[in-house]
């Protein structure tokens, strides 16, 4: 998806695009841009919730301004990772790691939905800031949205069958160019990461945490 977020004093604000089920024990993949003061960076908010669980939030600065212009935003899901793209370049890879025990999504099928909706009670500076509702209305616009599907269902009530071609992006993992667009954008514009959070799990990081 094609994006070009809130512009001006955005505080309180959240743009979200999203893949998500439904259900008390729903699966979703966030992409989610906080607001912020006229002058100061957007948030990208990025989380994977599995059976209702989440609190696997890391979080970004952007290399540009996302009022400015459009950027594309990617999720690529398959059996052995989602990978998190910001115009073609990695920012995070949540890893399938099943057989360690960590809970995947891949079970039920999701929707995608966008949003742009007001959180000025923790969105910017942890709610420090709340939204100048003389600044309304606010917009946000989408464009030239991409579905790849490797994928289909033959009815809605058989299951999906996917094509298990050695080239498709089925299997797509990323390559070491990839991994070294990823460590840019993790070392310079990374400003939260669940995985170093001790605070936040004093009983020990959750597994995939400490797995390669």
């Amino acid at each position: 998806m094609k994006m070009k977020l809130v512009a001006g004093n955005s505080a309180g604000t959240v743009t979200a695009y999203s893949l998500s089920s439904k259900g008390e024990t729903w699966d979703e993949i966030d992409f989610e841009f906080l607001g912020n003061v006229t002058g100061q960076p957007y948030v990208l908010h990025t989380n994977v919730f599995t059976g209702g669980k989440g609190n696997r939030e890391m979080q970004f600065y952007l290399w540009f301004d996302p009022t400015a212009d459009f950027h594309t935003y990617t999720v690529l899901w398959n059996p052995l990772n989602i990978i998190f793209l910001v115009d073609g370049i990695p920012i995070r890879v949540f890893k399938n790691n099943e057989a360690h025990g960590v809970a995947y999504p891949k079970s039920q099928p999701m929707k995608i939905y966008s949003s742009l909706w007001e959180a000025d009670d923790w969105a910017t500076q942890g709610g420090r800031v709340k939204m100048d509702w003389t600044n309304a209305p606010f917009s946000a616009f989408y464009m030239s949205f991409n579905y790849v599907d490797c994928c289909s269902r033959t009815s809605v009530w058989n299951w999906v069958t996917c094509n298990a071609n050695s080239n498709s992006w089925m299997w797509t993992t990323l390559n070491p160019n990839q991994v070294g667009q990823m460590k840019w954008v993790q070392d310079d514009y990374m400003i939260y990461n669940y995985c170093t959070d001790y605070k936040r799990f004093p009983q020990g990081l959750p597994t995939e945490c400490n797995l390669g």
